[in-house]
């Protein structure tokens, strides 16, 4: 590809000037000589506008932003100033949304293998509901409604209606071999239904069902839907989520359905299979993929003659773990030149010990790419900082939101000092003197009397 970088991967405020490619207002060389790279950027307009076209397309009070994308408390303040509700995947995803301000009765809690404590947690934040993963988890509800008074939790089941989708097998998650939900086969997520009518310690909410990520066909998100539904109304249920999954487009070319054509597909499948209430969906890729990019700097360029061109980046897998988990693909760009042409073909790679730290197999690059250039990945806000890890001990990056010519940091890079704040030390054993020989510390174990 030796085309300019497509400007339907770019933010939406994303606009091109004397400093080269500037997002909200900022040029992106001014960011990364201000903050640092690796450096994971938010266009803050691009999240709010797309929170209000989901908003605008399946109604107020019909949108949970799924957090596991990515979330930090200046996100989740963002989504709840946005009217959508939470969804949550852990305790530690609730404590953030809670310490942003945001309410309990806009959260819902997920999670396939929730303990006590985030069980508990949930109570005592007044979640919306539980999304119930497991009849264990029943277990789990009842002996809490029991033994530590826990009030009658209001709970949603979550079920696998049979329909996988998704770009990669391990986002494929409403196939019948699955570890999410009850299974609708062998009437299992009916008996889960009428254990939950029938539990004191449980108040049934509705069902929901999540078929996988990255999906790019809305009919694949209409065959789950349709399922679910047929289920929802069979059983008379009052509420209805269809889960999350629309796709975005990573590289130029791919097409992406937009929320209203989204909302229209999944509400004629419910609405055919005989459910006639609202139903909630949980976007979060669709959110914030396209709203955030990287920012990297560039350490090496290995020429290797007669088989490829190595450009090493100082981030990697450690912050972009997609390529190397999903087999992801992306584009890059030198943010000093965005409509360059890109006739150098390289692999992108990142400064981790691992061969497998790839972020581009085959990038397609500018011919005068060089040492210490910025360079920049389009669409990782989602999954990007979310997943990332200190892998070599490398510092996690810091993320800045931009918006109207300013940049706020809303989560600092970390430092070598925080890398072992965790670390357990107990001072050090006192170690041999100076010139003590290995026969000296032989005798010095040996038994008295030996």
């Amino acid at each position: 590809m030796s085309t300019a970088v497509s400007s339907d991967l770019l933010p939406l405020t994303a606009t091109d000037g004397p400093s080269g490619l500037a997002v909200g207002g900022v040029p992106l060389v001014e960011l990364g000589r201000r903050f640092g790279t690796p450096l994971f950027v938010y266009d803050e307009e691009h999240l709010r506008q797309r929170c209000r076209e989901a908003v605008a397309a399946f109604g107020p009070g019909n949108v949970a932003y799924a957090s596991k994308a990515f979330l930090c408390t200046a996100m989740a303040r963002l989504a709840h100033e946005e009217g959508l509700l939470l969804d949550v995947a852990s305790g530690g995803e609730l404590r953030v949304a809670r310490h942003a301000g945001v309410p309990g009765d806009r959260i819902v809690l997920h999670g396939n293998n929730k303990d006590e404590s985030e069980l508990l947690a949930a109570a005592a934040a007044g979640v919306r509901h539980v999304v119930v993963d497991s009849f264990d988890e029943m277990d789990r509800i009842e002996r809490l409604h029991a033994t530590a008074g826990l009030a009658p939790l209001p709970v949603v089941l979550r079920v696998a209606p049979g329909v996988a989708a998704g770009g990669h097998r391990a986002i494929r998650t409403g196939g019948t071999d699955s570890k999410f939900g009850f299974g609708l086969a062998a009437g299992i997520a009916a008996a889960a239904v009428e254990r939950a009518r029938n539990s004191p310690a449980m108040v049934l909410e509705g069902v929901h069902a999540h078929v996988g990520s990255q999906v790019l066909n809305p009919a694949e998100l209409a065959d789950g839907a349709a399922a679910t539904a047929r289920f929802a109304a069979e059983t008379g249920v009052r509420g209805l989520t269809v889960g999350g999954g629309l796709g975005v487009a990573y590289e130029a070319g791919q097409r992406v359905p937009e929320f209203a054509e989204w909302a229209a597909r999944v509400r004629a499948a419910a609405r055919d299979a005989g459910w006639r209430g609202e139903l909630t969906v949980e976007p979060g890729r669709s959110i914030t993929a396209r709203a955030g990019l990287t920012l990297y700097r560039v350490g090496t360029v290995k020429r290797i003659e007669g088989v490829r061109t190595y450009v090493s980046v100082d981030g990697g897998m450690s912050d972009n773990l997609r390529p190397a988990l999903y087999s992801s693909r992306y584009e890059a760009f030198l943010p000093r030149a965005p409509h360059a042409p890109r006739p150098l073909r390289a692999r992108l790679v990142g400064k981790h010990c691992e061969s497998g730290d790839v972020i581009i197999d085959d990038a397609a690059l500018p011919a005068d790419l060089r040492v210490s250039d910025l360079l920049a990945t389009p669409v990782t806000g989602a999954y990007g900082y979310a997943m990332a890890s200190n892998y070599n001990k490398l510092p996690r990056p810091a993320v800045v939101f931009v918006r109207d010519g300013e940049a706020r940091l809303v989560v600092r890079r970390e430092t070598e000092d925080d890398l072992l704040r965790l670390d357990v030390t107990e001072p050090a054993a006192a170690g041999p003197a100076a010139g003590t020989s290995r026969a000296d510390l032989v005798a010095a174990r040996r038994p008295a009397g030996a």
